[in-house]
């Protein structure tokens, strides 16, 4: 298993936020993934227009998993409207 770094920007809306939230802990636990960490640097200006919205709460998750995990849950993560965006980032040991 690899580490990994999940960078995800829920809406502000705090319902939205906490449905998004719940789905993808959930689509992470069903694919195997393990989160070793959570940071929350919190509401942030996006650089760009992301779903008509200026602004983002921002969450940073420290996840082990397989490599092949990434593709089932980039399908996955789509799905999610209350996904704003996410990003995977390998972290080399």
């Amino acid at each position: 298993m690899r580490k990994y770094e999940l960078t995800v920007i829920f809406p502000l809306e705090e319902d939205l936020h906490r449905a998004g939230r719940e789905r993808l802990l959930a689509d992470l636990a069903a694919n195997g993934a393990e989160i070793e960490k959570t940071d929350e640097p919190g509401d942030r200006d996006l650089a760009y227009e992301i779903k008509k919205r200026r602004r983002g709460k921002y969450v940073l998750f420290i996840v082990k998993m397989e490599s092949s995990t990434i593709a089932v849950l980039d399908r996955v993560f789509k799905l999610n409207a209350n996904l704003l965006k996410y990003l995977f980032v390998k972290i080399e040991e």
